[in-house]
């Protein structure tokens, strides 16, 4: 069957690298799998036999039909439609659990799928995903590094994510021109921790990183808020005037986040005390 460009299908065909990706997805025997963009079924077929149950995402009507024919069993749900309009909630809640979700994501929609999992993180326990390996550099990169950004504290925002290992275009068919990578991302939301609103905080994450070459200072005095306002709560929370938001450390933002809405809190001195030192240079 061949690919469609347009949907952007690179099909795996490394039976090796299929295997490792269901081992670290962990044991599933009694629990509720998603797979998302299953394609021609080369990562379901193991997912058949070894999750208790599995809900395969395939946007390719023509695909889809081919895996209801060679997945007919009992436990295997193949669900004909776009991941971005699939409710994992009631999935979730259909199956009394939450959920495992792995997948090989489309390249074109890869950031709005990953926000779409964080929105749904009460719904969701674990992921093991395979996306463009700058992709995952972002996901998984460290404040102050050149790819560290919005997406990267977006993600590490609610919960922990791992850099598993790459493979190269010569694993998929058609190869792509692209090396992938397959990381693993632990659902544990941070917000109650870092005392913080979600979606308040989310909103000012956004304002933060709206322009990478501004300081910090810059991009939230562009969001309306008073520059007073603005030093006062950068002061309170030990970051430097001159700071970019792309330097800070989650603590250090959510500390800046409670200082302007007034929450009381920990100065960031105290939890991130390397905020200055971190600063972009």
């Amino acid at each position: 069957m061949p690919s469609k460009p347009k949907l952007g299908q690179n099909f795996l065909n490394d039976q090796q690298a299929i295997q490792r990706i269901v081992a670290v997805l962990g044991d599933c025997t009694d629990r509720t799998v998603v797979e998302i963009g299953p394609g021609r079924g080369a990562i379901t077929g193991l997912l058949a036999v070894r999750a208790g149950r599995l809900i395969a995402i395939e946007l390719d009507t023509e695909l889809a039909g081919h895996l209801r024919d060679e997945f007919p069993a009992e436990g295997i749900s193949i669900v004909n439609k776009d991941v971005l309009d699939f409710d994992f909630a009631a999935a979730s809640a259909a199956a009394g659990e939450r959920l495992i979700v792995i997948g090989n994501l489309p390249y074109l929609i890869t950031s709005p799928i990953l926000l779409k999992l964080a929105e749904n993180h009460a719904a969701l326990d674990r992921a093991v995903l395979m996306v463009q390996r700058e992709v995952a550099d972002r996901v998984t990169a460290s404040p102050g590094s050149r790819d560290y950004g919005l997406l990267s504290v977006t993600v590490q925002l609610h919960g922990p994510v791992e850099g598993l290992f790459t493979l190269p275009p010569g694993a998929f068919s058609p190869p792509p021109e692209v090396h992938s990578t397959v990381f693993r991302w632990r659902f544990a939301p941070r917000f109650d921790e870092l005392n913080v609103h979600p979606q308040e905080f989310t909103q000012f994450l956004r304002q933060a990183f709206a322009q990478k070459r501004k300081t910090l200072a810059n991009n939230l005095r562009a969001a309306k808020i008073p520059a007073t306002t603005v030093t006062e709560a950068l002061s309170f929370s030990s970051v430097h005037p001159m700071a970019r938001a792309e330097s800070l450390p989650i603590e250090a933002l959510a500390s800046v986040w409670r200082a302007l809405n007034n929450k009381e809190a920990t100065p960031a001195s105290e939890v991130a005390p390397s905020v200055n030192d971190s600063m972009d240079q």
